[in-house]
């Protein structure tokens, strides 16, 4: 998991004295958990507002967290508060959920085998530019400041954002 994307948010924590110790400790605890969803995400793409099941995964994880969530943003997002236990700014986190209409070319053993609908077409579909790993980072973000919460000064809003890539003729993103 990228540390670095919790690091970047120091100024929130009331007492950073031991946060970048505390930090990569708590990722390297979850580090398999945070890959088993990247290839969860890699292994099941869904296209720009499509993202149904990607939306109650995200969703399912973060009440799990004890988060508040609000889902069906911007038609198929999910974005999750987290209040600190001191008071602060709110600092927004984004994640693109969306995955593209190309085929899987890697021989993975989690590769996408998806197929959806694209302006009429069937066509195939996968996570080709990241998104998959920014989700993943993004929930193991979650669950780690979730652990920190009475240190956070302010409020932390986790976005995963649908459509990214752009919406099918005729629809938004």
């Amino acid at each position: 998991m990228n540390k670095y994307l919790l690091l970047c948010l120091l100024p929130l924590v009331a007492s950073a004295q031991n946060y970048v110790a505390r930090v990569s400790q708590m990722a390297d605890q979850i580090d398999q958990k945070v890959i088993g969803y990247r290839r969860h995400f890699h292994q099941n793409p869904e296209l720009s507002n499509r993202e149904v099941e990607t939306a109650k995964f995200v969703a399912d994880k973060l009440k799990a967290l004890g988060l508040e969530v609000q889902t069906g943003v911007a038609k198929t997002g999910v974005v999750a508060l987290l209040k600190g236990g001191k008071p602060g700014p709110c600092v927004a986190l984004r994640a693109d959920m969306d995955a593209l209409p190309v085929p899987e070319r890697a021989p993975l053993p989690f590769a996408s085998k998806a197929k959806g609908e694209y302006n009429g077409q069937e066509v195939p579909v996968m996570h080709a530019c990241g998104h998959d790993t920014h989700m993943a980072m993004l929930l193991g973000a979650a669950e780690i400041l979730t652990t920190m919460r009475k240190d956070i000064k302010g409020t932390v809003k986790f976005i995963f954002q649908p459509a990214e890539e752009g919406a099918p003729r005729g629809e938004e993103g």
